[in-house]
């Protein structure tokens, strides 16, 4: 399986923390965030990868170039113009085999999550369920919500707020008798052929994509991510939580997968 690694953000909500880095390079408890990021993939076997960058993109293909990729094949999607998750996916789409027979599904990961999510269970999930994309999920506030059926595929999504959950008017794409509010956790499994179905351009979210997609009947799952770790690296009090949490044991994402410096 191959992957895509976003990481072309700006580290605004960062602050401090960032001391003038791009996000992917700010450290948590020694390591840099593209380091945590790349040393999951590879204890799953996914060492093919391409990042796509913006905000410093000469100081992240410095960075990897100085750590000669860390024994990987790594690719680099620059982008002028920042275009979001789903523009910066379609710009990245070279990458993978996207020919009319393509099947091999490929991994998307935010630079600023960790967690030990089983990417290998949840890639049996999406082949099961021949989906077209699986979203891990958790039960979990969030400003921001998803809705999923009964039988876990997404029909909507909803705003809530972090005080008083979910509160905000669903918006539903397709009719469904009873629905379940989750939180995306920003890692998701995708099957190639989502390119030829994108007909967004220039910069734009891939959430709208997929309920788009959802709308007209596309197979789009929620993976419940509720029994790992995982936490959002946004925010200072975030990256310090984080170091604590991997100083004391309490993040267990295959300590000894960290990449040699």
């Amino acid at each position: 399986m191959e992957a895509i690694i976003l990481a072309g953000g700006k580290a605004e909500r960062l602050g401090d923390a960032a001391d003038g880095r791009p996000k992917a390079l700010v450290e948590v408890a020694g390591r840099t965030l593209l380091e945590l990021t790349l040393a999951r993939l590879r204890a799953f076997g996914i060492c093919d990868v391409i990042i796509n960058t913006h905000h410093f993109a000469d100081r992240v293909a410095d960075y990897l170039r100085a750590h000669h990729d860390f024994a990987m094949h790594i690719e680099i999607s620059r982008e002028e113009v920042l275009l979001d998750t789903g523009g910066g996916l379609k710009q990245a789409a070279h990458f993978f085999d996207t020919g009319s027979d393509a099947d091999e599904p490929f991994l998307v990961h935010n630079v600023d999550v960790i967690s030990n999510i089983d990417f290998s269970k949840m890639l049996s999930f999406h082949q099961a369920h021949q989906a077209l994309a699986t979203l891990a999920v958790q039960d979990r506030p969030t400003s921001r919500y998803l809705l999923f059926d009964e039988h876990h595929q997404l029909c909507g999504r909803q705003a809530g707020s972090r005080q008083a959950g979910v509160d905000g008017t669903p918006e539903l794409v397709r009719k469904v008798s009873q629905t379940q509010a989750l939180a995306f956790s920003g890692i998701h499994i995708i099957s190639p052929r989502i390119f030829s179905l994108m007909n967004e351009a220039g910069a734009f979210s891939i959430i709208p994509v997929y309920l788009r997609l959802a709308a007209h009947g596309e197979p789009i799952f929620a993976f419940s991510a509720d029994c790992y770790y995982w936490r959002d690296l946004g925010r200072p009090e975030h990256i310090d939580a984080a170091t604590q949490d991997i100083k004391n044991g309490r993040y267990t994402g295959d300590p000894d997968a960290f990449l040699s410096r």
